[in-house]
């Protein structure tokens, strides 16, 4: 049987120097004996993949609400997507692959129903109460929401998984101050990483479904240069494709250097930097894990693009305000009238307020519970 203290060495032996290792870890807040053939980081993976917010990812938002067809990514396939690509990047610069596959697995825990829509409804209802965010949402599920065992609530996650929940750093997070995490030194390399990683991962397939679901045409594209010049490289390779095999392989290779090019980047500048530690990096002044200067610049016309053509396109703009009617119109009526909230939530939850328990209430569900919660209050002629 390869033990715990086994893996443990592998892990000194064969990750790098600045690399997280599991026996280095800042533990637990609820003392626990470690497993006998699991890493503390392994064990986390478990715990989030067998929680009941990451089964309920499966039918929550990327861009396309649920229901709008079986093709589209959910909160869950892009999760899985995110740390797939991690894993590629962290086991070319020799990081800790169980604690990057555990941030990543728990990335999107704090998501609302219907994506940003719902993230953007629950931070105006809570502006005065608190606030929304989805990483310090994440980071409650973890510690307090998901009720399994006998000893504690949440999931009792190591302090880097913790750490690299709240710190989850792109365009669509904001930097959280939880002291204990602190906030001002830099995330773990594993951290930067699964950030990065993400972004591949949404600007990537959000213009898979983008085309897939006609609300992007490719001939737009033609004038953006990244994936032109991919598309000449696949003719000259490949000669002409059909329309599936070809928007395939365009995204494909589209991943695999925008992979390439953080591995490259960042392996030069670990080299440069000469880390000791996994603690050196958090000294630093800047994350390392990067970008070429020049991939940044020629992603930057792709994300705009996307942010014009289908972040903006009507038919996702009227998802969105739908959407954030939907949350707000039940946020309020379970304000007005808390008995019509279950039994257990207003029995277990006295230390919270009303609207935090609400909050967490509606934040926790799936669009289709969502949907489904919206028609029992509102529709005369459903059952409740």
């Amino acid at each position: 049987m390869l033990t715990r203290q086994e893996i443990e060495q592998y892990e000194d032996k064969y990750l790098a120097a600045y690399a997280a290792k599991s026996k280095d870890s800042r533990g637990r807040k609820v003392k626990e004996d470690e497993h006998p053939y699991r890493s503390c980081y392994q064990r986390d993976r478990d715990r989030i993949i067998h929680s009941a917010a990451f089964r309920r990812l499966e039918y929550k938002t990327q861009v396309f609400v649920n229901h709008e067809g079986d093709y589209y990514r959910t909160r869950l396939t892009h999760t899985l997507e995110v740390s797939q690509i991690a894993r590629t990047i962290v086991l070319a610069l020799k990081l800790n692959e169980d604690l990057v596959e555990a941030i990543a697995l728990a990335h999107d825990l704090g998501h609302t129903p219907f994506g940003h829509a719902g993230e953007e409804a629950l931070a105006e209802l809570m502006q005065a109460h608190g606030g929304f965010d989805h990483n310090l949402q994440g980071l409650r599920v973890v510690d307090i929401l998901e009720e399994r065992y006998p000893n504690f609530n949440g999931l009792n996650l190591t302090w880097e998984v913790r750490e690299g929940i709240v710190k989850h750093s792109t365009v669509f997070d904001k930097k959280q101050n939880v002291p204990e995490l602190e906030p001002s030194t830099q995330p773990t390399l594993e951290t930067q990483v699964v950030d990065l990683a993400d972004e591949i991962a949404y600007d990537n397939h959000d213009l898979d479904d983008g085309i897939t679901s006609g609300l992007i045409l490719e001939k737009d594209l033609e004038d953006v240069e990244l994936w032109s010049r991919v598309c000449k490289q696949l003719i000259a390779k490949y000669g002409a494709l059909d329309d599936v095999r070809r928007k395939y392989q365009v995204i494909k290779s589209l991943i695999d250097l925008q992979v390439t090019d953080i591995i490259t980047e960042s392996e030069g500048r670990l080299c440069r930097l000469n880390l000791k530690s996994s603690d050196a990096v958090k000294r630093l002044n800047s994350p390392v894990i990067s970008f070429s200067e020049k991939l940044q610049r020629e992603r930057e016309p792709l994300r705009k693009f996307l942010l014009e053509k289908l972040y903006r396109h009507h038919r996702v703009i009227r998802m969105s305000y739908k959407a954030k009617r939907f949350i707000q119109d039940l946020f309020n009526v379970y304000l007005a009238k808390p008995e019509q909230l279950p039994y257990v939530l207003r029995s277990d939850k006295e230390s919270d307020s009303l609207r935090r328990i609400i909050c967490d209430h509606i934040a926790g569900m799936t669009d289709r519970q969502a949907l489904d919660e919206y028609k029992k209050l509102f529709d005369p002629y459903e059952k409740v």
